[in-house]
């Protein structure tokens, strides 16, 4: 006889770490999680700057997802990492605590309205969400809280290179913001990040760690869930392979709750019969209902960088090195404090070039180092040097997942159409003229002995240089959609729910109608708890 569960979450990412804690811990559910990555627990995951290390060299705690050839990158195929790791996200990202702006909320909230069992999506009624998840340990009033289990807090050490390029921003007319969670986004200032005297602090070890003796709690990790079951119009459980390969089937008495990623989650609801009938039917799957917006509407920040070459040994290259990281880690060790406590973003700005006192349109980072790619460092040489990481907030481009067969070990068709539509590029061009500038500023532009890249800053050479090196921010989002009753191509009502299937939500950024302007880790937490209220009935 199959096991049975009150309810079964598939993945245990930033979403699913919280779903799963609030049906445990508030609705003492009796609740299986099935994570398919590793145990959150290693020295490199847990310092901030530790996961570049893993990302640079390749990692059992990272999945590589390559997209299909991309025409308008000149056939480039984009390289997608995805956490294989319990926490997901939130255990191997750059640790950023942003929210996105209430606008975003706003917006959603004037699709879902179109539902008739429609919940408010509105920012008083998210905001709730945040502020009871988030422990910040500078800022407690009406936009935050202080004593959630989400520990934020300011970085632990601010390179001089990232004060220069704060100080050259506000030269170039825009304000210092102490809070890009607060009153308004725009600005240039630090940002606030997931973590706690030179810990990370993930998902799993907010939100999961303190349950790991509730009896009503199971989590399996290394389980590579296979197809969701649906009997007469419900789901009723999960068909899983463990690590040794051998197959398991468990059941729910309540509901499942997909939380795979935005590129995972299509495949899994494809995979169980659930998306474009046609699609579903070419790889030899029985379509149990068709759902043609499965895996259509993927949405990602793209990002290109400014990359100068400094004229003195400024910022973080070679710092994990040699007798560098010998006496970085001796630092850190012996006081807490240095450079092994920053994931090196400390500083960032969110900017309109067009038009300033608009929302914002571009987020930039600054990296202390030459950030390159593979290609760009065949042609320039590292050295010291700076880089203004810049994204596009908001984003026309529309991408899709799709399967590549019905065998769920082969990874999903992936075609993130990057810069696709004309506006994105017609934008980044803007953006990148701005941060060009932003090197031209002082105090920033006292310690650059040359711009390395781009170049050319004509259209046709901005162009060109967007084309060979935009890639993802790794904010994948919207291929499972909510929308109203009337959208043929919404997979979920305003609750979350599959349409045409009772008993299944899905609570990852999958979910999303349209990508929040700024990173994404914390509102995939925010809907992680807010599904779990609506599937206890707090909602």
């Amino acid at each position: 006889m199959a096991e049975t569960f009150d309810h079964i979450v598939i993945g245990g990412g930033s979403a699913g770490s919280v779903a799963t804690s609030r049906l445990v811990e508030h609705g003492k559910c009796k609740v299986l999680l099935l994570e398919g990555g590793h145990h959150h627990r290693h020295p490199l995951l847990d310092m901030p700057p530790g996961v570049f290390k893993l990302l640079s060299n390749g990692s059992k705690f990272f999945k590589d997802h390559f997209s299909v050839p991309q025409p308008q990158l000149n056939g480039r195929k984009a390289k997608i990492p995805q956490g294989n790791v319990l926490g997901g996200g939130s255990t191997v990202n750059g640790q950023a605590y942003v929210r996105g702006r209430p606008s975003d909320y706003s917006e959603w909230n004037d699709i879902l309205r179109g539902n008739n069992d429609a919940i408010s999506w509105d920012w008083p009624d998210i905001l709730p969400h945040f502020k009871r998840l988030e422990g910040n340990k500078k800022f407690n009033d009406e936009l935050h809280g202080s004593d959630g289990k989400l520990i934020v807090s300011d970085p632990g050490h601010v390179d001089d290179v990232a004060r220069w390029f704060v100080q050259a921003v506000q030269a170039q007319g825009e304000p210092f913001n102490p809070d890009f969670n607060g009153h308004k986004q725009r600005g240039v200032g630090y940002f606030q990040f997931t973590y706690d005297q030179g810990q990370r602090v993930s998902a799993a070890y907010a939100f999961l760690d303190p349950l790991k003796n509730n009896p009503n709690l199971t989590i399996r990790l290394q389980s590579q869930v296979q197809r969701i079951l649906i009997e007469n119009g419900r789901a009723v459980g999960v068909v899983y392979k463990d690590k040794s390969g051998s197959e398991h089937t468990v059941r729910t008495d309540g509901e499942v709750i997909l939380s795979a990623g935005a590129l995972i989650t299509p495949k899994l609801l494809m995979l169980s019969g659930l998306g474009p009938a046609e699609h579903l039917k070419s790889h030899g799957i029985k379509v149990v209902e068709d759902l043609p917006g499965v895996g259509q509407n993927l949405q990602d920040h793209p990002d290109v960088s400014v990359v100068a070459k400094a004229n003195g040994p400024y910022g973080y290259w070679k710092q994990d090195r040699g007798w560098n990281m010998i006496r970085n880690g001796l630092e850190f060790k012996l006081t807490g404090r240095g450079k092994i406590t920053t994931t090196g973003l400390e500083a960032a700005c969110f900017i309109n070039p067009t038009d300033p006192e608009a929302e914002p349109t571009h987020e930039a980072y600054c990296i202390p180092v030459m950030y390159l790619n593979e290609e760009q460092l065949k042609t320039i040489p590292e050295d010291y040097g700076v880089s203004i990481q810049m994204v596009l907030l908001k984003p026309h481009s529309r991408g899709d997942v799709r399967l590549a067969s019905n065998n769920p070990a082969d990874m999903p068709l992936i075609n993130p159409n990057f810069l696709a539509d004309p506006r994105d590029m017609d934008e980044m061009i803007k953006g990148l003229r701005y941060f060009r500038k932003t090197m031209d500023t002082r105090p920033l532009a006292d310690k650059i002995d040359k711009v390395v890249a781009p170049l050319d800053m004509s259209d046709e050479g901005l162009t060109e240089h967007c084309r060979n090196v935009v890639k993802t921010n790794f904010h994948p989002a919207g291929t499972a959609k909510m929308g109203a009753d009337g959208d043929n191509m919404a997979v979920l009502d305003a609750r979350m729910r599959v349409r045409g299937i009772e008993g299944l939500r899905i609570c990852d950024m999958s979910a999303v109608p349209e990508i929040p302007a700024g990173n994404t880790n914390a509102p995939a937490m925010m809907l992680g708890d807010r599904c779990a209220d609506l599937v206890l009935g707090d909602l």
